[in-house]
């Protein structure tokens, strides 16, 4: 029988593989350079790995290819249909701009250009009433139109369809029988927004994505198939769900967030490991830092994210601040003399000034290579370091603008880096009502593990939990992840007027369509999970804040208390007596996976020794300090120390400063108290 789980996560430069024998709950990685073609690399890494994919029970995928797509413009000629008169809805947007007070600083321009926008006669009102239905010669017509200027996909954009789709559908309907090639998007279905931006901004993304997504997901179906695999291939989302093939060619614009979503939902899946339903991801790479929160063992969500500013995606998602903080940022100083740290990188080619590959500006990573931090090599030695031309970056750029010495350039540099960074955190914590002392956080990411202890000193965290593979931990997302969708209505009462009976009704008939989709992809009824929540807000207010309810929903005053508690947490006040009302309904189909669980490893007592030990300058002590170095790979469950210590291994350095300790846990992650 097939016993192994194959996860693959394609970032820009590289892709991680991890393989876990559902028998043993051993685990297996791989690294491989990305390539052109992403499969190419996902199934080099898995022949890599020895794996053969007849004994591959799922393979999960976490992948970068909507992101990539919709951030280089590489997209399918795509036609927006829409009521007479609103064509520009998705230029005017909501009228913001990423900085406000740049005159010169307009958005990116809409993924569909002006020309390619086609206006329709129709309305229907706001109270979902059809004034003026669909003329099907004129449909029929326009349908010709598409056909002549070679369109690969179509979003059908009405407005008020959020309150009576019958418009969009009818028209859906005419083209998909007229032009059968074409894929075509209904706004409403694709998400029941009462806002038009947003609903249209999201139809047209999936509209632009759904050609490029799936005909990947077919490709890479078809080979994983050819090589002997016999499941459905899983594809990761925003969501921090999965999607099988059948369900893409609905909702593909839910896998633009596919690659952070992974390392947020490992993150969480560790911290509960180790027992902390409250932990903070914190995913260090080597040229952004993405940032997510889990709260009460539920992770944070937004309806708020975009990949460009001004064309929102409006999905439910995993709620992840990125920053432009990694390894390869590089340190200058600004025009005012002020040293400042990123978002620019060295990237990969030419890399930090350490690599010896040409790069001459200061970086993270060569600052602590001069630091002692870092030793004489990266990825097991394959990538070595040369300290002396990280020391001359330092020297030539910052040492004589702020009359520091090389160590003490250093330190200020990766002090910088450590504030952008617990800038980001206090984002999704204390901004939102969340005392980081409640938290853990998990450190990951190649250079995650380097930064966590200050940062969590910083901020008050007592716990740093580093996984046992931090370099391939949003891989390892990918195989905990179950088949998820993400339902809406829009259900706009004032609360004094609900109806509990209305209200059960509306989320009956969302389930309904939640289990058809499940059972489409072959999920049994008694693996499937339904999770509601109401948005509810103040009288007047534009924002809404999500409250879980039980099933069946019996009563609008628990849901009010639920309100005023959360709107208490989330903004340090709530209005008594207050109007309230229900915005709108939502339901999370969840269709459960076999988990497989990692290896267990019984407590040892054996002493480790370390295999060198370095010069080592940290960040609360004047003088380099003589650290023990050990081998990650050599430390056992149970094992114990105190810091000052320094843990490498192939995919990241592991820094634990004086005044802190390590141990090592069952499932091998170090736990380290600050």
């Amino acid at each position: 029988m097939p016993n192994l789980r194959v996860a693959v996560d394609i970032g820009g430069t590289f892709t991680d593989i991890c393989v876990l024998d559902e028998t043993s709950g051993a685990l297996k990685i791989a690294k491989v350079p990305s390539t052109e073609d992403p499969i190419d690399a996902a199934l080099s890494g898995v022949g890599k790995l020895g794996v053969d994919l007849s004994d591959v029970s799922l393979f999960a995928h976490g992948t970068t290819v909507a992101t990539n797509a919709l951030i280089t413009r590489r997209l399918p000629p795509t036609a927006m249909v829409t009521t007479e008169g609103f064509r520009d809805v998705i230029e005017i947007g909501n009228s913001t701009k990423e900085d406000l007070w740049d005159a010169y600083d307009d958005n990116p321009p809409p993924y569909i250009r002006r020309r390619d926008r086609l206006t329709f006669v129709e309305r229907t009102s706001s109270y979902g009433e059809v004034e003026v239905g669909i003329d099907k010669e004129a449909a029929v017509q326009l349908a010709m139109k598409i056909k002549r200027r070679g369109y690969k996909s179509v979003a059908v954009c009405f407005m008020n369809s959020f309150a009576n789709p019958a418009n969009e559908r009818e028209m859906k309907r005419i083209l998909e029988e007229a032009l059968p090639e074409v894929a075509v998007s209904n706004s409403a279905d694709v998400l029941c927004e009462m806002f038009e931006h947003d609903r249209f901004s999201t139809a047209v993304v999936n509209a632009v994505l759904q050609p490029v997504v799936g005909e990947y997901a077919v490709r890479m179906q078809d080979r994983l198939s050819n090589g002997g695999y016999s499941s459905d291939l899983l594809l990761l989302h925003s969501g921090g769900g999965v999607m099988t093939p059948k369900t893409i060619d609905r909702h593909g614009a839910r896998l633009a967030g596919s690659g952070i979503a992974a390392g947020a939902v490992a993150s969480k899946y560790i911290a509960n490991l180790c027992g902390f339903e409250n932990s903070i991801g914190f995913d260090m790479g080597g040229t952004s830092t993405d940032v997510s929160l889990v709260f009460e063992g539920r992770p944070s969500l937004t309806r708020e994210w975009v990949i460009e500013y001004g064309h929102p995606i409006c999905f439910p998602s995993i709620d992840v601040k990125t920053i432009g903080a990694g390894g390869g940022s590089i340190a200058w100083i600004d025009e005012a003399g002020s040293l400042r740290n990123g978002p620019q990188s060295a990237g990969a080619r030419p890399g930090p000034a350490c690599y010896g590959q040409g790069g001459e500006h200061p970086t993270n990573t060569d600052a602590n290579i001069v630091l002692g931090r870092l030793g004489a090599g990266l990825a097991g030695g394959d990538l070595g370091l040369d300290v002396t031309l990280a020391e001359g970056a330092i020297a030539t750029h910052i040492t004589a603008s702020l009359g520091l010495d090389t160590v003490a350039a250093a330190k200020a540099i990766i002090d910088v880096a450590n504030a952008n960074m617990a800038d980001a955190i206090r984002l999704v914590s204390i901004m939102r009502g969340y005392d980081p002392r409640d938290f853990a956080l998990v450190a990951f990411g190649g250079a995650g593990s380097l930064h966590g202890v200050a940062l969590a000193r910083d901020l008050s965290i007592p716990t740093v939990i580093v996984p046992p593979n931090p370099g391939v931990t949003s891989a390892l997302g990918c195989l905990l992840v179950d088949i998820q969708h993400d339902l809406t209505a829009v259900h706009i009462v004032d609360t004094t007027e609900a109806e509990p009976a209305t209200i059960e009704a509306a989320f009956s008939e969302l389930e309904t369509e939640a289990h058809q989709r499940l059972e489409h992809e072959g999920v049994a009824p008694s693996d499937r999970i339904m999770q509601r929540t109401i948005d509810m807000r103040y009288g007047g207010q534009w924002r809404a804040l999500s409250i879980p309810v039980p099933a069946p929903f019996t009563s609008v005053a628990t849901a009010i208390d639920d309100f005023e508690q959360a709107h208490l947490r989330e903004y340090n006040y709530k209005r008594d007596g207050a109007p309230l009302e229900i915005f709108r309904l939502n339901v999370t189909a969840i269709g459960v996976s076999p988990k497989a669980e990692l290896q267990h490893f019984e407590p040892m007592t054996a002493e480790v020794a370390p295999v060198t030990s370095r010069q080592v300058v940290f960040d609360d002590v004047e003088q380099a300090l003589t650290t023990p170095i050990y081998n990650r790979e050599s430390l056992h469950s149970g094992f114990s120390i105190e810091g000052p210590c320094i843990i490498e291994q192939l995919d990241a350095t592991t820094v634990v400063p004086p005044q802190a300790t390590v141990t090592v846990d069952p499932w091998l992650n170090l736990i380290i108290s600050v």
